[in-house]
């Protein structure tokens, strides 16, 4: 005779919850939820409610594929920024990084992932398509290349700029190397020998 599985509690459930989200594992998504069970129901409703608000009003811009709350994004809908240059990013959470520096005043087009041949990730599974035909559609001055400096990011770099080349457009990368306030004898081979390749004139 089979028993009939109990449905489990709420505090498990949403622990349970919790614990699909991104680094959070079993003990920090406890925590959470115990915290939560600690403070007052309204903010636990303010809570919910701004994660149904986030899935109920923000979707992706038409043109650059960020996430937005309006369509064009308030990226591409903004005369004031820089049409010719557009800074090409793996997802919506580079651009808010990005963003943050202040230091970037052109367009952006998120590709929505980077190419991982072991995770079936080819270019048609990305927003490559829509790039080419972006840059035909404004003819840009320069592509920014903003991949992650990881296997993924350097393969997606190097097919889009393969691909962008032929059609008459400056692609650039970002460089990286050692970061500011950092020591020598702290870096890694692979940071120091990027650094010395992308050193510039004084």
């Amino acid at each position: 005779m089979t028993q009939l599985r109990q449905a489990p509690s709420p505090i498990a459930a949403l622990i349970n919850e919790f614990s699909k989200l991104p680094t959070i594992g079993p003990k920090t998504a406890a925590r959470l939820v115990f915290y939560l069970l600690n403070r007052p129901r309204h903010e636990a409703q303010s809570l919910a409610e701004a994660i149904i608000a986030v899935k109920d009003n923000v979707s992706f811009c038409s043109i650059c594929y960020c996430l937005a709350e309006s369509d064009p994004c308030e990226f591409c809908s903004d005369e004031r920024r820089d049409a010719s240059t557009i800074c090409v990013v793996a997802e919506a959470k580079d651009v808010y990084a990005i963003e943050r520096t202040a230091a970037f005043k052109g367009r952006y087009h998120v590709l929505g992932g980077l190419i991982s041949p072991m995770d079936g990730i080819g270019p048609a599974q990305l927003h490559v398509k829509e790039l080419v035909e972006r840059i035909g559609r404004q003819d840009p001055r320069e592509i920014i290349l903003a991949t992650n400096p990881n296997a993924e990011g350097e393969a997606t770099a190097l097919y889009l700029s393969r691909l962008i080349l032929p059609l008459g457009v400056v692609v650039t990368r970002l460089a990286y190397g050692l970061p500011i306030g950092g020591d020598l004898d702290y870096a890694d081979e692979v940071t120091i020998a990027k650094a010395l390749e992308g050193r510039r004139a004084l």
